[in-house]
C-alpha cells in the first residue's frame, strides 16, 4: 500500500514508467496561460486525441481573448466539433474571453480563487492553470488521480474535492506540481478504470489494490 513511507519510490517508479507515453495534450499547452485555460475547458468529458484536434483548429483562428471575441458561437462550435457539449463550450470560452477582458485586461489570473470566478472554471482547472501556466503550486484532481490515489490506499476518500484536500495534507509539496501528469498518463495506459493491467504494473508491489475486483 502506498503510504507516507514509500510515496517517494512511488513516485520514482512512476516517472520512470510514464516516459513512454504521450504527455496529456493539456500539459501541451502550458506555455501560454490563455491556451491552458481554454484546452482544459475543451478536455473536459473529451477524449485527449478530439481535444488535441480541437484546440489546434480554434487556437489557428484565435489565440488571444480579445481574439476569440471576434468569432461568432457558430464558428467558434465549428473549429471545436466534436468535442463533448461543443455548443456550451463555445458559449463558455466566449463568456470566459469576456470576463478576461472586462475584469482582468485581457490576462488570465495565477489565482485559483479567481480561476473559479470564470465561467464554467472549477478546481480541476483552475489548479491545472496555475501548475501547468504559472508554475504554481496546486494539486489537479481529475478523475484518474481520484481513482488511483485511491486505488492505492494512498487516500480514503469519496469525491475528487476530498482528494484534493487530503492530498495538500499529505502529498509532499515537491509533487504537487507533476502528481496529475503522472496519473492521467498512468490511469490511460495501465491502470484503468475497469480491468487495470496489474500484471504488467512496476507498482504491483506497493499498490493497495484498492477495490479492484477484476484485473489483467
Amino acid at each position: 500500500m502506498v503510504d507516507a513511507t514509500n510515496i517517494d519510490e512511488a513516485v520514482a517508479i512512476l516517472k520512470r514508467a510514464v516516459r513512454p507515453w504521450r504527455v496529456p495534450i493539456v500539459g501541451q499547452y502550458r506555455h501560454d496561460p490563455f491556451e491552458t485555460l481554454i484546452s482544459c475547458l475543451l478536455s473536459l468529458r473529451t477524449k485527449d486525441a478530439t481535444t488535441a484536434a480541437a484546440s489546434a483548429g480554434l487556437f489557428r483562428l484565435a489565440r488571444t481573448p480579445h481574439a476569440m471575441l471576434r468569432l461568432s458561437p457558430r464558428r467558434i462550435e465549428r473549429a471545436i466539433y466534436p468535442v463533448g457539449f461543443y455548443r456550451t463550450k463555445a458559449r463558455t470560452i466566449l463568456a470566459v474571453s469576456r470576463a478576461l477582458v472586462e475584469r482582468h485586461g485581457g490576462r488570465v489570473p495565477g489565482d485559483i480563487e479567481a480561476l473559479l470566478e470564470l465561467k464554467g472554471v472549477g478546481r480541476k482547472t483552475a489548479n491545472l492553470v496555475v501548475t501547468l501556466a504559472f508554475r504554481k503550486y496546486g494539486i489537479c484532481v481529475d478523475t484518474h488521480v481520484h481513482r488511483i490515489s485511491n486505488r492505492w490506499g494512498y487516500v480514503r476518500t469519496k469525491s475528487a474535492h476530498e482528494t484534493e484536500m487530503r492530498l495538500r495534507e499529505r502529498l509532499p509539496r515537491k509533487y504537487w506540481r507533476t502528481y496529475n501528469d503522472l496519473l492521467v498518463a498512468f490511469g490511460q495506459n495501465l491502470c484503468q478504470p475497469t480491468s487495470p493491467w496489474c500484471s504488467s504494473c512496476p507498482l504491483e508491489g506497493l499498490c493497495g489494490r484498492v477495490g479492484v475486483t477484476r484485473s489483467r
